[in-house]
């Protein structure tokens, strides 16, 4: 177990393509739900709930099992992915994790998996435990939005850090609720959902100005 590895995995900075990403903030903020830190908060208490566990549980079991059942995996989180703008971010964000993965690892070979398979491979492959791809995960789908809501709105920084503080014993009861799924076979996975941002995504796909990728 690697606490460097773990740390450059969860780092917003690590080259993986994050930092371009909303993760279904930007049309939020757009259409008014997400105006400030107490509507943001809301917004990633939401995403935790729902995408976070179900991204946490796919890089448990992607952490927990060997490389080739990562195939059915990523068709599983597929089926959990109605979106296809959602879909084509995810392997996109996958395709440049594992490639900054590969300068530093090695990362078996995977066929463009979604991201959270991915993340999971990854984080085997630097030596964590399920849990803390588990926690990676669920870290991420959280802090992404927060980032992205302090350049969209000009938030304060140190509110917005301030709530995701708040909102670290949901994040790590999430981690550990996704954990106990990672030697689960792939069909018994959660399936959270979170229909407005399926909508919002590809509404957001059609616009022709947009800071954001997602």
């Amino acid at each position: 177990m690697s606490m460097t590895a773990l740390m450059l995995l969860a780092d917003g900075r690590f080259p993986g393509g994050g930092h371009a990403h909303s993760s279904g903030l930007e049309p939020a903020v757009a259409c008014g739900r997400v105006t400030d830190v107490a509507s943001l908060e809301a917004f990633l208490r939401g995403r935790l709930a729902t995408t976070g566990l179900v991204a946490a549980a796919f890089a448990a079991a992607a952490c927990a099992g060997p490389p080739e059942a990562t195939y059915t995996l990523d068709a599983e989180f597929d089926a959990r992915t109605p979106s296809p703008a959602q879909r084509r971010v995810s392997r996109a964000q996958g395709r440049a994790l594992l490639r900054a993965a590969r300068t530093m690892w090695t990362v078996p070979r995977v066929v463009e998996p979604h991201h959270p398979v991915a993340l999971g491979v990854v984080a085997g492959a630097a030596g964590l435990e399920p849990g803390q791809a588990a926690g990676i995960a669920a870290y991420s789908s959280i802090s992404g939005p927060a980032s992205a809501a302090v350049r969209l709105l000009g938030l304060d920084p140190y509110a917005v850090h301030a709530a995701l503080a708040a909102l670290a014993p949901d994040c790590d009861a999430t981690a550990a609720r996704a954990a106990t799924w990672a030697r689960s076979a792939p069909e018994e996975l959660p399936a959270a959902s979170a229909p407005l941002t399926d909508i919002s995504a590809e509404d957001h796909a059609t616009w022709e100005v947009r800071h954001f990728a997602s």
